[in-house]
């Protein structure tokens, strides 16, 4: 067994928690196929720690570059222009180059609860791959807001390959939305949200370049780490998961999926 990062655990990762990754996006033993269309494809997987499947979305990129991908998926200011579902989100301190701890907070369509989540981040570029993965800790910076369901990730991922001049992108999520959310959410993430999503990303990407030029061209803390600005980590502040609860009502199973504007969130 592999000794990976878990939740709640700060440590600096190291090619275990990569190949922990790389593992699961190249795994094709007991996954169930959701969707396919053109080169997108989503499959989902149960898991032991969680009730919520393991989702994994793949699909291939022939006119975005892996190196514009890595950016724009490392890009906090260029994330507010493309990720409509994100209502707050930044990082709050580094523990070395390649790994620091940040907030991100997820818009839901309502009536169901936005959630959030405090996550550990991690990134590697090998050259011919390149990784960002993460999972949830607890900072004393975010504790549970009010309106927000703290969520887990055990484990979130993109893998990116450069193969020849294609490029092979790979979503990997193992996460709890925590909560009794109805089935019909469950069904609607993994055959119109995973899709979109990858849709949002491939638009973003071509514009980057563009958008970039523009606002600050040769500021990349993911890239150069002389330009990172933020504080270090003060081990002091990091706080027991199990005291991230969310005081919000968690019950979501009684609402209806015709009382939710789905198309209208996924189309914002």
């Amino acid at each position: 067994m592999l000794s990976v990062l878990q939740v709640g655990e700060i440590r600096v990762a190291d090619d275990s928690d990569f190949r922990r990754l790389k593992a699961l996006s190249d795994d094709s033993q007991n996954w169930k196929q959701e969707y396919q269309k053109n080169a997108t494809s989503v499959w989902t997987k149960n898991n032991e720690v969680c009730n919520f499947k393991i989702i994994k979305v793949r699909t291939t990129f022939e006119d975005v570059s892996a190196e514009v991908l890595y950016d724009v998926l490392h890009d906090p200011e260029y994330r507010k222009t493309w990720d409509h579902s994100m209502m707050d989100g930044y990082e709050i301190c580094a523990i070395n180059p390649n790994n620091d701890i940040g907030y991100y907070a997820l818009r839901s369509p309502p009536p169901l609860r936005n959630r959030d989540f405090v996550t550990q981040r991690s990134w590697l570029d090998t050259g011919a791959e390149k990784w960002i993965l993460n999972h949830s800790v607890n900072h004393e910076a975010c504790p549970p807001r009010k309106g927000f369901i703290r969520g887990i990730s055990y484990l979130t991922g993109y893998l990116i390959r450069q193969m020849g001049d294609k490029v092979q992108f790979t979503y990997v999520a193992q996460s709890d939305p925590r909560g009794k959310l109805p089935v019909w959410v469950v069904n609607k993430g993994t055959k119109i949200l995973a899709p979109k999503i990858i849709s949002r990303i491939h638009k973003a990407c071509k514009g980057y370049t563009a958008w970039k030029q523009q606002h600050n061209p040769h500021l990349k803390p993911w890239i150069f780490p002389e330009q990172m600005t933020l504080p270090r980590l003060d081990m002091s502040q990091i706080k027991p998961l199990t005291t991230a609860v969310s005081s919000e009502s968690l019950d979501e199973s009684g609402v209806n999926e015709d009382e939710v504007a789905v198309e209208e969130y996924v189309n914002d």
